[in-house]
């Protein structure tokens, strides 16, 4: 979903209350409001928005004119920007509760028109790991191994940095001047994907235990309880408060595992449990951890591309996350998860 200006918002906003709208309906909206524009502009912004897939234009010449497009319940434009600029204090003065809804309902993220695209790509990373002779694929996924652990771990605030991960992955040698559970956390990440490596076929239908296993390896050595949490947690930079009660917790985990079932091909399922973790928080410590290598072990599973997020900021990452905790917008979430698909398809396995 493309980041809407405060304009664009407006017009989206003004085309949901109208079967139709034509240019001269915006013009005269817009003076209304002390903001005039040219019909030039605002045909501008009518082909952004149908770019964006917001609006769907239809007729031709004098005839044409423009409607909203329905967006999925999670996926609705807005300004995320301005939304995100406030602290956490003015978005949201009292607490945001867990909303069971939010689960149900996180399916069809990835549409049809999407999901050929991603069908596409996935045929020729096939075609071309299938020409990759065994070392060559070998070291691949090591990279991948390597840049998936440091940047999962630097979300988490980790200072490694991406040569101190290869030197403490390939010499199990760790960086001078770094507290020990920083190596810790990368060799777990990496003890996690060897295990959903040679593992794969387990996570074709994901299971509370595979879930809780993966949650195992992450957090092993890191003074983190295992298993599903007893006790309230709380999350940096938002208001939201996840269920606090243990057998609430996993009924919540159990319908999120279901929903990653559901789906009906490997991207729409590792976007579910990228985001259905995170949000329900079932374990003490580790929730986005697990998060992101659940949505690889459901790519993995389908024997297409995982993700190394290497390009991925991690601020962006946590907006994408707080975005979806408070007001169950999916928009950023899902932006992130498609472009850092295409990364690894375009820098991986050549």
């Amino acid at each position: 979903m493309t980041q809407l200006t405060k304009r664009q918002q407006k017009i989206l906003e003004f085309a949901a209350t109208r079967a139709s709208v034509r240019n001269s309906d915006l013009v005269a909206f817009f003076a209304e409001q002390n903001e005039p524009f040219s019909r030039e502009t605002v045909a501008r912004e009518f082909s952004v928005l149908v770019a964006a897939g917001v609006l769907e234009k239809f007729g031709k010449g004098r005839s044409l004119a423009y409607r909203a497009v329905a967006p999925h319940p999670f996926l609705k434009p807005m300004d995320f920007e301005s939304y995100l600029a406030q602290e956490p204090d003015q978005r949201a003065p009292a607490p945001i509760s867990f909303k069971t809804t939010a689960v149900e309902k996180l399916g069809g993220l990835i549409n049809q028109k999407e999901l050929a695209a991603l069908k596409t790509k996935d045929g020729d990373y096939k075609k071309r790991i299938a020409g990759l002779p065994p070392d060559i694929l070998k070291k691949e996924f090591e990279r991948i191994t390597i840049e998936f652990s440091w940047k999962s771990s630097k979300i988490e605030g980790n200072t490694y940095t991406l040569l101190d991960t290869e030197t403490l992955i390939k010499e199990n040698r760790e960086a001078a001047g770094h507290p020990k559970e920083e190596a810790v956390m990368i060799l777990n990440h990496k003890k996690a994907l060897d295990y959903i490596f040679g593992n794969k076929q387990k996570f074709e239908t994901v299971s509370l235990r595979d879930t809780e296993d993966i949650h195992r390896f992450l957090v092993d050595g890191l003074n983190v309880n295992f298993g599903l949490r007893g006790k309230p947690v709380g999350i940096t930079g938002t208001n939201y408060r996840p269920l606090d009660n243990k057998y609430q917790i996993k009924e919540a985990l159990e319908l999120g595992l279901e929903k990653i079932n559901e789906a009906g091909d490997p991207w729409n399922k590792a976007l579910i449990a990228l985001i259905v973790i995170s949000y329900i928080q079932p374990f003490e410590d580790g929730n986005k951890r697990t998060a992101r290598l659940l949505a690889n072990a459901c790519l993995l599973a389908a024997n297409t591309c995982p993700l190394s997020l290497r390009s991925a900021g991690e601020t962006e990452y946590k907006k994408a996350m707080i975005l979806f905790y408070e007001l169950q917008n999916a928009s950023l979430a899902k932006k992130l998860f498609l472009e850092q698909h295409d990364f690894s398809q375009a820098n991986y396995f050549l």
